[in-house]
């Protein structure tokens, strides 16, 4: 485990010590070519004196990827940017509002089978603020303490890619990429200050559509 995880107390040093590692990794932008922009928010949270990163599953009803574990986040509109676009999205997902000055930084750009190109941003929120998940989006919503995410990958080989197919042990279950992909290298650049890459790494099938 990192010193960070084993430091959850101090929220000051926290925000310092993800934003001082964010403000070193070197983010890769990937080109939208015939791709969509999306954002999701990397959002930490404190509950009981314990830092955490709001997961979310999607809502039955909706059209795309439906009860899949996903990161509050959604499609770029335009004249927006990805870090307004992801606390656009967490404001409509969870109603939890945050600022500019809230953004800690960004990861590595993952482009989607269906279509995307995603930027993850990571936002401070603190104590953790009363959620009000949009039902019309958002099926339940744990936040998930960083000593959880501080776990190692699954990889698993599928007949219709050569790459590795990432799975996270968490909430009882596999999560799988994108959110995955980039809750893994999220807990890589904040935790631990190792700059692992995860463009390579595959969703799997059911999540192509």
């Amino acid at each position: 485990m990192s010193d960070l995880v084993k430091l959850p107390t101090d929220p000051v040093e926290a925000r310092r010590r993800i934003a001082a590692r964010l403000d070193r990794f070197p983010a890769t932008a990937i080109p939208l070519r015939d791709r969509r922009p999306a954002a999701v928010a990397v959002a930490l949270a404190s509950e009981n004196g314990q830092l955490g990163v709001w997961i979310t599953r999607r809502a039955a009803t909706l059209r795309a990827h439906a009860g899949q574990f996903a990161l509050p986040g959604g499609r770029v509109d335009p004249g927006e940017d990805a870090p307004e676009a992801a606390l656009r999205e967490l404001h409509e997902e969870l109603g939890v509002s945050a600022d500019q000055c809230d953004v800690l930084g960004r990861l590595d750009d993952y482009a989607t089978r269906s279509g995307y190109v995603i930027t993850p941003v990571v936002v401070w929120i603190g104590e953790a603020p009363q959620l009000a998940p949009n039902p019309a989006e958002v099926a339940g919503v744990d936040l998930v303490p960083l000593a959880d995410l501080d776990v190692e990958p699954r990889f698993v080989r599928i007949a219709e890619s050569d790459r590795p197919v990432i799975q996270l042990p968490l909430l009882d279950t596999l999560i799988h990429a994108p959110t995955a992909a980039v809750l893994h290298q999220f807990r890589e650049v904040a935790l631990h200050d190792r700059h692992t890459a995860v463009a390579d790494l595959e969703q799997p099938v059911f999540a192509w559509r």
